[in-house]
């Protein structure tokens, strides 16, 4: 008979830690990247002789935005966490400034923006599936996920930020 497992709950937390030198190029590299190479699986519309038509440029707009809102976000959780961005679900603090203040998920909103972007600029019906199927998981996985962490986290703290702070974009109204 084997020994029994028990969980190391009084063990501390240890924490992992991404660089924010890495974290930019990286995120960049994923959101500019990944696009380009899904665009490839399908045709582009609205292009002419391999450029871009003047509505697909017009999809930068949408990818300049959530690239700001991308690199942004990097700097907040950098600016929080100086030894580097806590890699866990579970982080050491909860964030209520700059984009976190209108968004209870401004990253995962800039880059479906920055996706959305690359649908319009490039025309390609695979980006589009991947953009949808990254809502998808964002929407019904992802942020349940991390609200169910963060407030048996933060508790009381954190149902009063979500009750002020929509999940996607803008306040809400708090009647008192």
């Amino acid at each position: 008979m084997g020994t029994p497992i028990i969980p190391n709950s009084d063990q501390p937390k240890k924490t992992r830690f991404f660089s924010p030198w890495l974290a930019y190029p990286l995120a960049l590299l994923v959101w500019e990247g990944l696009p380009w190479a899904i665009s490839l699986l399908s045709p582009h519309y609205g292009w002419i002789m391999g450029h871009p038509g003047p509505w697909n440029l017009l999809g930068l707009i949408p990818v300049l935005a959530g690239t700001a809102g991308l690199i942004s976000g990097v700097a907040v959780h950098s600016a929080q966490s100086p030894q580097g961005i806590e890699w866990e679900l579970d982080k050491s603090y909860l964030l209520k400034r700059g984009l976190y203040a209108f968004s209870r998920n401004p990253m995962y909103l800039a880059e479906l923006v920055l996706m959305f972007g690359w649908v319009w600029f490039y025309g390609s019906l695979a980006v589009l599936i991947a953009c949808a199927v990254w809502y998808v998981c964002f929407d019904f996985y992802i942020i349940p996920l991390e609200e169910r962490t963060l407030e048996a986290h933060f508790g009381e703290s954190y149902h009063d930020y979500k009750s002020q702070v929509s999940r996607w974009f803008g306040r809400i109204k708090v009647q008192r």
